[in-house]
């Protein structure tokens, strides 16, 4: 979205392929200390999300938009350790020329630690891919994927670790015709229905699905899975906390009442169409054109 004014240089980001999970966060600081130094020089500005923005020097810090997508303890690897270094590194992010959160849950959440040059730049979409996914035809996309007449298909996002998709399955395993589905690597061992696909036929099985929903643990940034199953048409229950509460806010879609989930989801397989069209366009003001007009605006105000 930047191309025609910026020229990109990446750092690996050691982090993502350790094997070992156990103070792989540590580790990743250790092997960019050297590469760090040597990214130090007049003219570079940066954009970063990670935990090395505490190995920049002040004057880097002034050159660069950190981006904060979620603030998760869940998530730390490096306990103890990891916690102080969070908290070190919201103390400098003042330094930075400009903060980017990707929903107003955290920009308040970093305002309120003294973080006060926050611009929200939501997650965008690709419009054309999306109208296309609604224009599907759902019979057979719920024939590809085995989802017989009378079965309502819950999507429950990503099988990983911290999203809710076992409590969703557990709650509703003794539910008559509701099917849930789970996508991605499954790391958490989910043994109902998973099914880890290419782009093209995860959107099919969007398509095929009649409720989505989304009760997570951790603190989420702007759930992907969540906004995609809005755009594609599908009416979903959205647990309102960090940055799903703003999600859910502007697209309209209740939460979920966990004690009476099954027959929420059997009410929300019933939503009008006009309804879920409704929530969609909500949503679809964060085209591309709009996520390459916020960062090259943002950019252009620090180079």
């Amino acid at each position: 979205m930047t191309a025609e004014h910026v020229r990109w240089h990446t750092v690996p980001d050691h982090k993502r392929v350790d094997p070992v999970r156990r103070w792989r966060k540590i580790r990743h600081l250790q092997q960019l200390t050297p590469v760090l130094r040597t990214l130090d020089r007049p003219g570079a500005c940066f954009v970063w999300d990670d935990l090395s923005l505490l190995l920049f020097s002040p004057a880097m810090r002034a050159r660069t938009v950190f981006i904060l997508h979620h603030y998760e303890p869940l998530q730390h690897d490096s306990a103890p350790l990891e916690a102080v270094l969070w908290q070190q590194l919201f103390a400098v992010l003042p330094e930075c020329a400009a903060v980017v959160c990707v929903a107003p849950y955290w920009a308040d959440f970093l305002q309120r630690r003294g973080v006060d040059n926050v611009h929200v730049i939501y997650n965008a979409f690709d419009l054309d891919e999306m109208n296309h996914a609604q224009g599907l035809d759902r019979d057979a996309c719920r024939d590809e994927f085995g989802i017989t007449p009378g079965t309502v298909a819950v999507y429950a996002g990503k099988a990983v670790h911290w999203k809710g998709t076992e409590r969703v399955a557990c709650e509703l395993a003794e539910a008559p015709q509701l099917r849930v589905i789970a996508t991605g690597n499954n790391t958490i061992g989910f043994t109902g229905t998973h099914l880890n696909l290419p782009r093209d036929r995860y959107l099919r099985l969007l398509r095929a699905c009649d409720v989505g929903v989304f009760v997570p643990r951790m603190h989420e940034g702007w759930s992907r899975c969540a906004a995609e199953a809005v755009l594609v048409g599908m009416p979903c229950l959205i647990e309102p906390v960090a940055g799903l509460r703003d999600l859910a806010a502007l697209s309209g879609q209740p939460a979920p009442d966990i004690p009476r989930l099954a027959q929420q989801v059997r009410e929300r397989a019933t939503t009008p169409p006009e309804e879920a069209r409704a929530a969609a366009a909500a949503l679809a003001q964060f085209d591309t054109n709009y996520f390459a007009d916020a960062w090259n605006t943002l950019l252009n105000k620090i180079t």
